[in-house]
């Protein structure tokens, strides 16, 4: 099964396809771990080191990110946020469920609020008012982190700068809701993608 996702995956998202430079350095690595309230284990900084290489590399990153639950895989992929919001990019997280969500916008708001990062919430379910004011933020960029469900692919949302593509619980996802995802980024190049899989 796994295979067969990496396979379609390879084929959406060819590995040749241009990507955003990050304008970053090692320093900007250093950075966010000194910033994190724990250390990163050895596998989480290892996994972080590969993705930064990614990043800077010139091609479009579509990375599986794989470990248990509770192995630490959102504080890496929180890692690939802070490189993409120190270059200018907006990332995007989705989310299977509300709960899921609104679990990674606690986490984030603890890890990357301190960082500059400013981050909210995209639901299906939300107030006409709370909407359209978060619409209005993913599309000035006012949030440099926006994650949510479903809701994030929905034709009303526009985004600013999107340079970063998460996806939680990947398999949850079919691969052409994680193309829709992508494809909201502007121009000729895609957005970079992480897959997270326990």
């Amino acid at each position: 099964n796994l295979l067969f996702y990496q396979l379609a995956v390879r084929l959406t998202h060819k590995r040749e396809e241009a990507g955003h430079r990050l304008n970053v350095t090692s320093k900007d690595l250093s950075a966010f771990r000194a910033a994190l309230p724990f250390e990163l284990t050895s596998a989480q900084s290892k996994t972080l080191e590969e993705i930064f290489c990614d990043l800077t590399c010139g091609r479009s990153m579509n990375r599986l990110l794989q470990g248990d639950v509770g192995s630490g895989k959102t504080a890496v992929a929180f890692g690939a946020v802070y490189l993409a919001f120190r270059s200018g990019l907006q990332s995007a997280m989705m989310a299977p469920t509300e709960i899921l969500a609104r679990q990674h916008v606690a986490t984030a708001e603890k890890l990357l609020a301190p960082m500059g990062i400013r981050c909210g919430l995209l639901l299906g379910g939300m107030r006409a008012k709370e909407r359209r004011e978060a619409l209005a933020n993913v599309e000035s960029g006012e949030w440099q982190l926006v994650i949510g469900t479903h809701a994030l692919i929905s034709g009303s949302v526009k985004y600013r700068n999107l340079g970063l593509v998460i996806t939680d619980e990947q398999h949850r996802f079919g691969v052409r809701q994680r193309k829709i995802l992508g494809d909201k980024a502007a121009g000729d190049i895609r957005p970079h993608v992480l897959v997270m899989s326990a």
